[in-house]
């Protein structure tokens, strides 16, 4: 076992939302993680870090989109080991962060009782059920992109094949989209002859991506757009079966008042009853 005192626990725990825009997108997920540790190091916030021999900070992420990839939706969560006002902690972040690292919104974690799921490491993964996807398709006519949206959509199944960890596979594309429409409003405003595509997509296992959909419009409806397109992620959260759109994963979290660390059971007292899509830029210019 290392020696030495054992590392500060955690009394507060932050969730974060931000944005990955012009030429970020292609930063790595691990060049992400590396920026976002000396930031906060630089922001002076109170990281809280592991025990052991290799200590790290307490950051860890969720459903993070793939590199070459822009994002107005990134999550992640840091634990701290002092109580700190989250909108100071959003914009000292914010400001030790290179352009195109944007810090969005930072919530507590709202306390729960010992057994809560809201403790549960996976308990805000689980709420990251769907995406929603802006692509542009520079060179692509409006009439051809909305053919190829309606036969993808009329389909009963569109598999697709690709290399994934596990080796190839094929898996089917078209039972993960939920909605896919053309957004012509956007196109006519755009800089340049274009379609524009909006959809949502469930997560699944395997991950169904863009580009994978890009590939089962290509199957059903011969659509080849002459130049790499621009792909945002708009948001990911809970998805609404009944409207089709989804919901702000952090809105569970905004009520909070006591902390939700490592101590915060102790801190919380006798248990008392808990009461109880945005405009985005084009993240994908250069």
């Amino acid at each position: 076992m290392p020696e030495g005192p054992a590392p500060a626990p955690v009394t507060q725990r932050l969730r974060v939302r931000y944005a990955k825009r012009g030429r970020l997108r292609f930063t790595s997920h691990r060049d992400i993680s590396r920026a976002v540790e000396r930031a906060v190091r630089r922001a002076g916030i109170p990281v809280a870090f592991s025990a052991g021999f290799t200590p790290h900070p307490k950051i860890s992420y969720a459903g993070a989109a793939a590199t070459g990839v822009a994002s107005e939706a990134e999550y992640l969560e840091i634990g701290l080991t002092e109580t700190r006002d989250p909108a100071r902690v959003r914009a000292d972040l914010d400001a030790a962060l290179p352009a195109g690292l944007d810090i969005v919104d930072v919530v507590p974690v709202r306390a729960g009782r010992a057994g809560d799921a809201q403790a549960r490491p996976s308990a805000f993964a689980d709420r990251l059920q769907a995406s929603e996807w802006r692509i542009r398709l520079d060179g692509v006519s409006q009439d051809a992109a909305a053919a190829a949206v309606a036969a993808f959509m009329a389909a009963g199944d569109i598999e697709v094949e690709r290399l994934t960890k596990k080796g190839r596979r094929r898996f089917d594309v078209r039972a993960a989209v939920s909605a896919c429409e053309l957004d012509r409003r956007a196109a006519e405003a755009a800089d340049a002859p274009c379609a524009i595509l909006r959809m949502v997509v469930r997560h699944s296992t395997p991950a169904v991506r863009p580009d994978d959909i890009l590939t089962g419009l290509r199957q059903v409806a011969d659509l080849a757009p002459p130049s790499p397109p621009l792909v945002t992620r708009l948001a990911q959260g809970p998805l609404d079966a009944a409207t089709g759109g989804l919901a702000d994963p952090l809105d569970p979290d905004r009520e909070t008042g006591l902390p939700s660390g490592d101590e915060a059971e102790a801190a919380r007292g006798p248990a008392r009853p808990q009461p109880g899509d945005t405009a985005s830029v084009d993240a994908v210019s250069a």
